[in-house]
């Protein structure tokens, strides 16, 4: 597991700051939280809740990756640590050490959050849940060999010759396409 921040202005000049977590094995992203302050005290509560997110899902984490930043503060630790996972601190000045939340990073900006005004808290929200649910249930990750982290119930794989019409899904107001068998 890794988690890292990023940060987005809004149309009125506010900077939000964005906590996720992102499972290495299955490329699974957790979106932890949002907000214009990170204190301590809301960085151990986030992780608090995506470690009980992850018990939920079935999921054990051996390893928590993170950097030297300051807003981790060593509550974040003890929540790891209670949960029999090791935390690791990547390198000073090193992001290549945390690359998957940095490639993560890169994506969200890129394909989502650099191609929309974000009005506010609760619109970011908005969007980055439907982005992370895109993320993690249709989109194909060469790592999985072209599966999603989490794939929808009930999905039946289908070979191309057996696909003879293709039904598209717009998310985001087009921004994002799906397609799927009709």
């Amino acid at each position: 597991m890794a988690c890292d921040f990023f940060s987005v202005d809004t149309v009125s000049l506010r900077r939000l700051y964005v906590l996720f977590f992102i499972h290495h094995g299955s490329r699974r992203v957790f979106l932890a939280g949002i907000t214009t302050n990170p204190t301590w005290a809301w960085v151990t509560q986030c992780a608090r809740n995506v470690t009980a997110d992850l018990r939920d899902a079935g999921i054990g984490v051996k390893f928590l990756l993170r950097d030297r930043d300051g807003k981790f503060g060593p509550g974040v630790d003890t929540v790891w640590q209670g949960e029999g996972a090791r935390v690791l601190r990547t390198p000073v000045r090193a992001p290549n050490a945390n690359a998957i939340c940095e490639r993560w990073v890169r994506t969200v900006r890129s394909e989502c959050t650099d191609r929309l005004l974000i009005v506010n808290e609760r619109h970011l929200r908005r969007i980055l849940d439907h982005y992370v649910c895109d993320y993690n249930e249709h989109r194909p990750h060469r790592g999985l060999a072209m599966h999603s982290p989490v794939p929808p119930p009930g999905e039946m794989p289908s070979t191309p010759a057996t696909l003879t019409r293709i039904r598209r899904q717009e998310v985001l107001g087009g921004l994002i396409n799906e397609y799927h068998a009709a």
